[in-house]
């Protein structure tokens, strides 16, 4: 694929920029108050453990956040550059990443105060935002210079990555807090979801290439298979199995090429 040369359109989405800032900070306050505070007593660890599903990674998986905010942060400090101010393409987020800000600090407040399945409906309201800016960036599809490619579009496949398992594991919550998937069912349910990621997770490698994608999710599948060993162990190892699965896809396909930004 030949890099993609977008014409100058100006200061354009400049307000749109700027304000890309501030809905990240917010985020970022809010994200570090609700467990500092903690917000209404509880940490979003302790809510977790509220409602145990086999699905759930272990605790070191989570620190990927800190991965993603500072990507975003890298994201949003570059579209706010002088020499970027005239490329339209880092206009295409524009109001979606205010969206998806907005419906992160909407998960955090409902998942804090215990409304379970209303947070399943912020998290898929954030992922279906994710999924647009994604598709605006039109990663995998057309090449960027590597600069932008590290700064914009790897930040958002890692951030789809990871919110593509946090929305399966949020909708794992939310069927043990109803009663559905508990008692003798759980490890189908479990092996379900596992299922459901690994597919999704190829789909996105053979449409995209996207390996950056995909490393997230063998980093939270092996998370799970750290979680059940022992306790769970036939989950522990399907979900091994999909890793590896997924890990060998992605070795083949960047030695052919992957994505633009691996």
């Amino acid at each position: 694929m030949a890099v993609t040369v977008v014409p100058s359109t100006g200061r354009g989405d400049l307000f749109w920029r700027v304000l890309n800032i501030v809905a990240l900070a917010a985020v970022v306050v809010v994200n570090a108050l609700a467990n500092t505070l903690p917000l209404n007593n509880l940490t979003t660890g302790d809510i977790s453990d509220r409602y145990p599903t086999l699905f759930t990674p272990a605790g070191y998986v989570f620190s990927i956040w800190g991965l993603i905010y500072l990507l975003l942060a890298v994201f949003v400090v570059y579209q706010i550059l002088p020499k970027q101010r005239d490329n339209p393409r880092l206009g295409r987020p524009g109001p979606l990443f205010v969206l998806s800000c907005a419906f992160n600090i909407a998960w955090i407040f409902s998942w804090h105060y215990l409304q379970i399945a209303l947070s399943t409906i912020m998290i898929v309201g954030l992922l279906l935002s994710l999924v647009l800016i994604y598709e605006r960036l039109e990663v995998g599809r057309t090449r960027v210079h590597k600069a932008e490619s590290l700064a914009v579009r790897l930040p958002f496949s890692i951030y789809l990555g990871w919110l593509t398992v946090a929305t399966v594991a949020n909708v794992s919550v939310t069927l043990v807090a109803l009663g559905v998937t508990g008692g003798a069912l759980a490890p189908f349910w479990a092996a379900v979801a596992i299922a459901a990621a690994t597919l999704i997770g190829l789909a996105v490698l053979r449409r995209r290439g996207d390996v950056a994608f995909v490393g997230v999710l063998v980093w939270a599948l092996i998370g799970i298979a750290v979680a059940r060993w022992g306790a769970a162990t036939l989950v522990a190892l399907i979900a091994l199995v999909a890793a590896g699965v997924l890990a060998a896809a992605a070795l083949q396909r960047a030695r052919r090429g992957g994505a633009v930004h691996v």
